[in-house]
């Protein structure tokens, strides 16, 4: 041996080449672990993209009903109620920032009331408010519907105007509770990776105590003992991200596209929309796959380097 036990680093040297002579496969490290891996990652891949879907779908509500907004014109006091929707069309048109302005007549505001009232419904024997139609512009900003409502007030007091605003905010709430829970689940997600990898970890190591004790004892720094480690769960990691991602994004893709091939129209449609997954999306699961890899790495090599030191 040479000093400082350089002969026996250089015969560890040689091994490191085949690092299952260290890290026994036939353990939970194995096949067992690859599944828990896979099966946090395909968890963590459904949960980024239904975060991303939903604030994706979340933005879309809310840029369409910022830029939607109505006036209403309640009957009423004999108010003439044509003339009145008239003259708030004309006082919408001219405000700047609005880029359309129509009134519904009565049968559209007949179908509006259907889900509630039945169809064939006289509009006008009612004494049911009429709305006008208001789409900004995309340049619009808040002192657009200020300058509108103030205008309505002194040229229409019989209308009221409607910028949807408790709506937007409710969604954008909604959107941010979404995030939340997503950016929880995702912690308890790797909270419950690293501590399977630890249990793992410490298994393979005392399968394989003697031959690590061997090498320790024979002058193998703990580096390279941890990096035989390392480089096993780093290829467990790699296995189980890449099933788990892989069928997360084969869920979301499958769920986009499944419909068309099959003549059914347009993707799944839930409450808040119709949920499918961008490129960001896919890019975020495939971002958690490997970030479960190297989680499981760097994991494995911390547990290793604390349970060495306690072989003396």
């Amino acid at each position: 041996m040479l000093p400082g036990g350089r002969t026996g680093e250089a015969g560890v040297g040689r091994h490191s080449r085949t690092p299952h002579a260290i890290v026994p496969s036939a353990t939970v490290t194995g096949g067992a672990l690859v599944a828990v891996v896979a099966i946090m990652t395909f968890l963590a891949g459904i949960t980024i993209g239904s975060v991303a879907a939903v604030r994706s779908v979340a933005s879309e509500w809310t840029s369409d009903i910022a830029r939607e907004t109505t006036i209403q014109v309640k009957p009423g006091g004999g108010l003439d109620v044509e003339a009145a929707l008239a003259k708030a069309v004309n006082v919408a048109k001219a405000t700047s920032g609005v880029a359309e302005a129509r009134a519904l007549d009565a049968k559209e505001t007949a179908r509006l009331l259907e889900p509630w009232l039945g169809t064939g419904l006289d509009v006008s024997s009612l004494p049911v408010p009429r709305l006008v139609a208001v789409t900004l512009a995309p340049d619009a900003g808040p002192e657009t519907a200020e300058t509108l409502r103030a205008a309505l007030a002194e040229q229409v007091p019989s209308a009221s105007f409607d910028d949807h605003r408790q709506w937007t905010q409710r969604l954008s709430t909604t959107a941010r509770v979404v995030v939340a829970i997503g950016l929880a689940v995702l912690g308890l997600v790797a909270a419950a990776t690293v501590l399977c990898v630890v249990f793992a970890t410490r298994a393979a190591v005392d399968a394989a105590r003697p031959i690590v004790e061997v090498l320790h004892f024979v002058g193998a720094r703990d580096g390279f003992i941890a990096a035989e480690f390392q480089h096993h769960f780093l290829a467990v990691g790699l296995k189980g991200g890449a099933l788990g991602g892989g069928i997360a994004i084969a869920v979301f893709f499958l769920a986009s596209t499944l419909p068309h091939w099959i003549g059914t129209g347009t993707p799944a449609d839930t409450l808040v929309g119709v949920m499918t997954l961008d490129l960001r999306g896919y890019g975020g699961i495939l971002g958690a796959s490997v970030l479960v890899a190297l989680v499981t790495a760097v994991t494995s090599r911390i547990t290793v380097y604390r349970t060495l030191r306690g072989i003396s």
